[in-house]
């Protein structure tokens, strides 16, 4: 490939490897015919010949129902009916921690008021918990949730692959947390029960957010575009701890030059948390230089915070258009012509080809001769041929 064409030639590359990762995504929002969704079982056999038993019949449908959203109206009911339980579980879970929703849990203790011995009764609030509805709510969505699970995970055609998929050990682990905390709070009485552990504990479950990913097509691309840009993003990261470093050195030696008897700037370690919040242009204001040194160093922090996390944004940016774009481009193309072909890998050049071409010195007349006269050999049988045909006609 001469230069020239080289930049022609690896965007082709780039986008044949871009929809070769958008084919692994499961992208589709397309039906699936009865023949792919029994080769995916490899029962296409069994199925062309009319040899397939109740379970084999009624395993590819249920996946069907519970995994490809967009295969049935049945199976967009299922979807809705999935997201609109994690949406219910995780407003739950936000809303227990209100403190307008907690019951408070009220101690009698009895005390002594005087001298005499006087007894009296004094109320003490310990703790509090959630609203006994948000139990009950609990209860109804993850049934829903360990219903699911277990469905899906006994009709899966690849059960070692379903193990292995990020989304699905995060039910699985969110649905246990719940059942957890269930036999904990049976099991340990109030004073060896620890609420506020078992409650952190349960933070689990709000990652659930992430199946979503299996009904919006957006999220996936989402978390690929990230994937893709791990490079630019390790390289900001890496940027960013060298800076911070220096300017939280900087900033600490800065405030010391002068007199400053309000330097909050007590040690280097300190000083790594406001150039962490200053280069993100977060600024909580908890701390501020007082010296002009100090306010030097502070501007030029800011200044190159918002010069290295820009740098690499236009690359994220522009691969999340990659993908966006040639997802939308590809689903509206038919299913048969969705297939990608394979990448070919750069041919080496061959001693002796002719600058600008692809042919061989002193072979390249040789093989344009060849065909022609295979043409003219094929050339009289293929004129009489038509002759006759129109000399019967």
């Amino acid at each position: 490939v001469e230069p020239c064409c080289w930049m022609t030639y690896t965007t082709h590359r780039e986008t044949q490897e871009t929809l070769t990762i958008l084919d692994r995504l499961d992208l589709d929002t397309d039906k699936l015919a009865p023949e792919d969704l029994y080769k995916k079982f490899g029962l296409e056999d069994e199925y062309e010949n009319n040899e397939l038993n109740l379970w084999q019949k009624v395993k590819p449908k249920l996946w069907a129902l519970f995994d490809e959203p967009y295969s049935s109206v049945a199976a967009k009911i299922v979807a809705v009916v999935s997201v609109f339980f994690i949406v219910i579980s995780i407003l739950s879970f936000c809303l227990k921690t209100f403190p307008g929703l907690r019951v408070p849990i009220i101690t009698n203790v009895t005390v002594v008021v005087d001298n005499n011995d006087t007894m009296s009764y004094a109320l003490y609030k310990t703790r509090s918990e959630p609203h006994s509805a948000f139990f009950y709510i609990e209860c109804v969505c993850n049934s829903w949730f360990t219903f699911e699970i277990v469905t899906r995970f006994s009709v899966t055609p690849d059960k070692f692959e379903f193990l292995k998929s990020p989304v699905n050990i995060i039910d699985f682990i969110a649905t246990l947390s719940f059942y957890m905390d269930l036999v904990l709070n049976q099991v340990l009485s109030e004073a060896e029960a620890s609420y506020e552990v078992l409650e952190f504990f349960s933070i689990i479950r709000i990652m659930r957010l992430f199946k979503l990913t299996r009904h919006i097509a957006g999220l996936k691309i989402l978390i690929h575009t990230f994937k893709a840009s791990a490079k630019e993003l390790l390289l900001l990261v890496f940027f960013l701890i060298v800076f911070i470093v220096v300017f939280a050195a900087l900033i600490y030696y800065a405030e010391r030059i002068h007199y400053n008897p309000e330097n909050s700037f007590d040690s280097i370690p300190i000083g790594l948390w406001w150039a962490i919040v200053t280069m993100t242009t977060v600024g909580y204001g908890d701390m501020a230089p007082k010296t002009y040194a100090g306010m030097f160093v502070g501007a030029l922090c800011a200044l190159t915070g918002v010069l290295t996390i820009a740098l690499p944004v236009p690359v994220i940016v522009s691969n999340f258009s990659m993908f966006y774009s040639h997802t939308q481009a590809r689903s509206k193309l038919p299913k048969k012509r969705r297939r990608v072909l394979p990448v070919e890998a750069v041919r080496p050049k061959v001693a002796g080809t002719v600058p600008g071409s692809g042919l061989l010195k002193g072979a390249g007349g040789a093989g344009g001769n060849a065909r022609r006269f295979n043409a003219m050999k094929s050339g009289p049988g293929l004129l009489d041929s038509k002759l006759n045909r129109l000399g019967k006609q």
